[in-house]
């Protein structure tokens, strides 16, 4: 049985989350990492689905909940797994260009930060987190270069 098939699996879904660069910028695009208080860790945006949601539904929500952006999916990234309070948790992630919205702090993030896709990887708290900036660069987003 794999972790998906087990009831006990936590099942969350996220996006990295990207918009362009400003054109004074050297990079071609910049990630959004929310700072969540609770953990004292940068992320990128995600959070558990809702029963029966459908997890790219769900990975949109949570951004607009977290970073108060909408966004446009792109590409599936790799699917995350690893233990959270002592059970399996998976978590889907899509590439997402961040359309119209606002950051607004709350309880849950407290921070956004936007940074170059080398920046963003080194902020990551989780080494897996850093994985998925290396994906999204891999579906060659519009204005960016293949990854170095």
């Amino acid at each position: 049985m794999s972790p998906a098939d087990d009831d006990t699996t936590v099942r969350a879904a996220g996006c990295v989350l990207w918009r362009p660069a400003p054109p004074t910028a050297p990079a071609g695009l910049e990630l959004c990492l929310v700072h969540r208080p609770k953990y004292d860790d940068w992320s990128h945006p995600k959070g558990k689905l809702e029963p029966g949601e459908d997890p790219l539904a769900g990975a949109l929500r949570e951004v607009a909940e977290e970073t108060g952006y909408a966004a446009e999916p792109g590409a599936e990234l790799p699917t995350v797994r690893y233990r959270a309070d002592g059970r399996p948790k998976e978590v889907r992630y899509w590439a997402a260009a961040a359309t119209a919205g606002a950051f607004t702090p709350s309880d849950e993030v407290d921070r956004i930060l936007w940074l170059p896709p080398e920046a963003a990887r080194a902020r990551l708290t989780q080494p897996r987190d850093r994985t998925l900036v290396d994906a999204l660069l891999a579906t060659r987003p519009p204005g960016t270069a293949p990854c170095p």
